[in-house]
């Protein structure tokens, strides 16, 4: 019997044509599931940003700007640090009450302790600090997919805190008094938010937070009134400083905790704003405010100023 290959081309014809029709059907169903889990996953994170938006905005602008995060990380428990305690803990393992008590009621600098320990004392605060915020900031970026995101604020808020606690510190070895980091009511103080937001202006190297925080410190070791470094601060001379700060860490912001963070998949979010960044990131941020407080004339005896802090400081000492 011979073979029909007619019947037998007629059977590969409509196999070929039933795997073409099935494979069709298959790469058909396969682009629906993708586009339909890509706007799944368009919604979700679109779903994310809104709640990170909504947590974060506390000053109600509509925006995550840098008011919101000191606001915010003040109101974590152990931000605010309380400048007698603090010296007085430090300083008391080295000097006696006397001098210790002199360094509360005047500066440390004042009352005689060495430039050199008040240096060591500020590098063993940076250090603790980072060791604290970058164990919690590990901990809060482990992987764990989109329920990460609501960590974001968290861990967030904790960097930044602890970077408050820090700056605090900082001040206070090199001669600034209390920053009134007490909640009145449902607010801070607008001299608070806006000297710490020049310190962390400082810290990322904003252009004009340096000779503001000279120039304040100056102010204060030549007596200028509180109330005229307060005004110079909230409507003054220095008060375009901290909203050029303000508005520089607003675009940061925006850039790398949403259009950074956002592009990238939600499970390496511990990879993007966890532990490792926080280890690089703060202690060099830290390291800027300390080398910038170790100079002024509340800290640094041979302290010499230069022109634009001594614009400020006469537009300060002007202030009504």
């Amino acid at each position: 019997m011979g073979i029909d290959k007619e019947k037998i081309n007629n059977k590969v014809s409509d196999i070929t044509s039933t795997v073409k029709s099935k494979t069709s059907n298959i790469i058909n169903n396969i682009e629906k599931t993708m586009v339909n889990a890509k706007d799944k996953t368009k919604d979700m994170v679109n779903s994310s940003k809104d709640k990170v938006v909504t947590t974060m905005d506390v000053n109600g602008d509509g925006n995550v700007d840098i008011e919101d995060i000191i606001i915010l990380g003040l109101k974590l428990p152990g931000i605010g640090i309380n400048r007698s305690d603090f010296l007085k803990k430090e300083l008391s393992l080295k000097y006696s009450d006397e001098k210790i008590e002199e360094a509360i009621n005047k500066t440390p600098k004042e009352a005689g302790i060495s430039l050199e320990d008040i240096d060591t004392i500020a590098e063993n605060v940076i250090t603790f600090e980072r060791n604290c915020v970058t164990g919690i900031s590990a901990a809060l970026g482990a992987p764990g997919g989109f329920a990460m995101a609501a960590t974001i604020p968290a861990d967030i808020i904790q960097y930044y805190g602890y970077m408050l606690r820090a700056a605090q510190k900082l001040m206070y070895l090199y001669g600034f008094p209390q920053i009134d980091v007490s909640e009145k009511g449902q607010q801070f103080d607008d001299g608070t938010l806006n000297i710490l937001t020049i310190c962390l202006g400082v810290m990322y190297g904003v252009a004009g937070a340096n000779n503001a925080i000279k120039a304040m410190a100056k102010a204060l070791a030549t007596g200028v009134e509180k109330k005229l470094i307060k005004t110079a601060l909230t409507k003054g001379t220095i008060y375009p400083i901290v909203k050029s700060v303000a508005k520089w860490f607003g675009l940061r912001m925006t850039k790398e905790v949403f259009a950074g963070f956002f592009k990238k998949a939600i499970p390496v979010v511990g990879g993007a704003i966890g532990g490792g960044l926080t280890f690089v990131s703060f202690k060099p941020c830290c390291e800027k405010l300390k080398n910038s407080l170790q100079d002024t004339m509340l800290s640094n005896p041979n302290h010499e100023d230069n022109l634009e802090e001594n614009i400020i400081i006469d537009a300060i000492s002007n202030e009504k």
